[in-house]
């Protein structure tokens, strides 16, 4: 299992520090978050911001919880992944999903270059993205022609250091079937349930349920080998994060983010002191 850790708040130069003090503290990840508008809280652009923490750490694997794909154009996320891929020499991960309609940037806009509003074509703008990313990452010229995209003799060059690309984690909604048939495609899961119980942790049996069935749909344990199951909820400070961690793993999980969304907890100096706690290693 692997442990890392959500910066929520603060000044991009206070993310910046966190991450730093991430590393220092071993954990395995630091992660930022995605959005535009909501409400009065500042949004940091994620590249931008984890370019910066690439700089500043040698060890740490980056991403963000979680990348809303549709409202950007594929060529241009392919360079920025590209980009922090280099400076990070390889540590970035894409965790990435269809975004939130809470963030005025998918609700609160018309017009051409529009995000749809519709969940369907989100996904299937998301399922759009991901192929272009991948075809993007051979270092070859690429032509994708799709509902959403096409393209044309499209070089993004050079390739990533991660190879065969940058890992790609999509949101997998158990037990969804088409959210769970993409995630299996790709290099990863971050689990969410499905319906009433969307704000629910996993439970190990649920975790369980789902590994046996990426298992069987990707075709047998080999095929399982280096796939990331990705979980959040909290951890750091927690009296029983050793026992749940060692439940979750042997449920099949292979990370867990601590992810404080709200109150205390979210604020870069409670931030600071629950990543200075450790993560529960056993």
């Amino acid at each position: 299992m692997r442990y890392g850790f959500v910066g929520s708040f603060g000044t991009v130069a206070e993310q910046v520090a966190l991450a730093r003090e991430v590393e220092a503290a071993g954990w395995d990840g630091y992660f930022t978050w995605d959005a535009i508008s909501l409400g009065t809280d500042a949004t940091w652009d994620p590249f931008a911001l984890l370019g910066a923490v690439a700089a500043s750490t040698e060890r740490i694997t980056l991403g963000a919880l979680v990348f809303a794909v549709p409202r950007r154009s594929p060529w241009e996320l392919a360079r920025q992944a590209l980009t922090v891929d280099h400076l990070s020499g390889g540590r970035l991960v894409l965790p990435m999903g269809v975004g939130v309609t809470e963030d005025r940037a998918v609700a609160g806009v018309s017009g051409r270059g529009a995000t749809p509003h519709g969940l369907r074509e989100r996904a299937a703008l998301l399922d759009e993205t991901l192929a272009i990313l991948d075809a993007a990452a051979g270092g070859e010229p690429f032509s994708h022609a799709g509902e959403h995209y096409q393209v044309q003799d499209m070089l993004i060059a050079p390739r990533p250091v991660a190879r065969p690309r940058v890992p790609i984690w999509p949101v997998g909604v158990w037990p969804a079937p088409k959210s769970m048939a993409r995630a299996a495609r790709w290099d990863g899961i971050v689990v969410q349930l499905r319906g009433e119980r969307a704000m629910e942790e996993p439970t190990p049996d649920d975790v369980a349920a789902l590994v046996a069935h990426l298992t069987e749909v990707r075709g047998g344990p080999e095929a399982m080998a280096g796939f990331e199951v990705v979980l959040q909820g909290q951890f750091a400070e927690q009296p029983d994060a050793a026992e749940r961690a060692a439940a979750y793993e042997a449920a099949g999980a292979t990370w867990w983010i601590d992810g404080r969304w709200q109150g205390p907890d979210a604020q870069p100096d409670r931030q600071r002191a629950l990543v200075a706690s450790g993560p529960p290693r056993t």
